[in-house]
């Protein structure tokens, strides 16, 4: 039998503690920081609505630049020091990075995205809207839930006086929804240099899943190209002159589908092939892109060797010139032992207040917490933002009743590892 603690009722728990030898009593939590969760929650729903109201998709300067105008606001009324990197490949836009001095050891980052997936004019068909212990929005889990967490939790932390830190670093990017290419380098260095990553992707909602959770795991993201070089002839008059590179490629996908079978930590799916020319011109020239998801480190390398040698070891047209390349665009995401420290710590917070915390081990998704822990020096978690569900479709939405948890959870753990 397990003694657990109610609020202000510490002397029975005092009294369960004496007689029963040896059970372990469970934390009481912090009243202060608790309260101040609690007092919290009208504001971030505020803040959730501020941002949904932006459309900012990927591809969507105008509102991209919108969200970084909130953000850093908000970075700069709690004291911190702003900069914003423009960015270089794809949508232009700027990267908001905010920075805190504090008086303890240890250094922190906070990340989150403040791009969605949803074209332009998505907010005539999915606006923003409450039912019950659910709130709608474009992008409202997956990542601006994680966005108001966080700066909800260093709200939180401020006001306390907290600075039990050496730096406390907070970065926003732009991209992660299509790769990250223009942040996940800023990233990485800029992890290198933590003692903790906190990464705020949203958890799965009650509906969806059992309980909420933190990830320890993600799949890292590469591109397989397949390139087919063959001899454009007239399709009546003369195919007997031209090498089909169509024919071509399909031969050598169907060679090479199961090749990732045989290694572990990797996958690899065919999906996208192509090809050019007229209709009634034998093909030329044929192309196919292959998804390859990552789990275990340097499985990629081995794949492409797989790759080369089958693609060399024989062709079905004569004459025709076949390549591929393996490009990696996001390394896997494995929290180690240092991030399961971490996990288990969050695990004992959450009891505090009565709720149980589930450790994903892995998922087939990207994330940009892959860039975080590239260097292997920080200790990196996974999925600190709202509860919710319906991410990258329609009707998308955070569960209110995870506010005061999150929110707690992030503060009671930042003022943890702290010391």
């Amino acid at each position: 039998m397990t003694c657990r603690v109610p609020k202000l009722l510490s002397s029975i728990a005092m009294a369960c503690g004496l007689a029963i030898a040896g059970t372990a009593v469970q934390a009481a939590p912090d009243a202060k920081l608790l309260a101040a969760a609690e007092k919290a929650q009208p504001a971030v729903i505020e803040n959730l609505k501020e941002m949904v109201l932006v459309e900012s998709g990927s591809l969507n300067a105008e509102g991209l630049m919108k969200m970084a105008d909130i953000t850093d606001g908000r970075l700069k009324a709690l004291g911190f020091t702003t900069k914003r990197v423009k960015t270089t490949i794809g949508t232009p836009a700027e990267i908001v990075v905010g920075a805190l001095k504090g008086t303890g050891k240890r250094k922190f980052m906070l990340q989150a995205h403040m791009d969605t997936v949803y074209p332009a004019g998505i907010l005539t068909t999915q606006g923003y809207r409450v039912d019950g212990n659910r709130i709608y929005g474009p992008g409202i889990a997956d990542d601006k839930g994680g966005i108001a967490v966080i700066l909800a939790s260093l709200k939180i932390l401020v006001d306390a006086g907290w600075k039990d830190f050496d730096t406390l670093t907070v970065l926003f990017n732009t991209d992660e929804e299509v790769g990250s290419n223009a942040s996940g380098e800023l990233i990485a260095t800029t992890a290198e240099s933590q003692d903790y990553v906190l990464s705020f992707e949203p958890t799965a909602a009650k509906s969806v899943a059992k309980g909420e959770a933190l990830l320890l795991g993600a799949a890292g993201i590469a591109q397989a190209t397949m390139d087919v070089k063959g001899r454009a002839a007239h399709a009546g008059a003369a195919p007997e002159l031209g090498r089909n590179a169509l024919y071509e490629l399909s031969y050598q996908l169907l060679q090479t589908k199961d090749l990732a079978k045989d290694i572990p930590g990797i996958t690899l799916n065919w999906t996208v092939a192509r090809a050019t020319g007229p209709s009634n011109q034998i093909t030329e020239k044929a192309q196919a892109i292959g998804d390859i998801r990552i789990t275990q480190p340097g499985a990629e390398k081995k794949l492409d060797a797989a790759l080369q040698a089958k693609i060399a070891a024989g062709k079905l047209i004569p004459d025709t010139e076949t390549t591929v390349q393996v490009v990696t665009t996001r390394p896997a995401f494995l929290a180690g032992d240092k991030g399961l420290a971490v996990a288990k710590k969050a695990q004992d917070i959450y009891k505090e207040i009565d709720r149980e915390l589930a450790l994903a081990p892995m998922t087939g998704g990207g994330t940009d917490a892959g860039f975080a822990g590239r260097s292997g020096k920080p200790a990196v978690v996974e999925s600190f933002g709202l509860a919710g569900f319906g991410y990258h479709a329609r009707d998308e939405f955070i569960e209110v009743d995870s506010i005061v948890p999150r929110l707690y959870l992030s503060t009671r753990l930042l003022t943890e590892l702290a010391k």
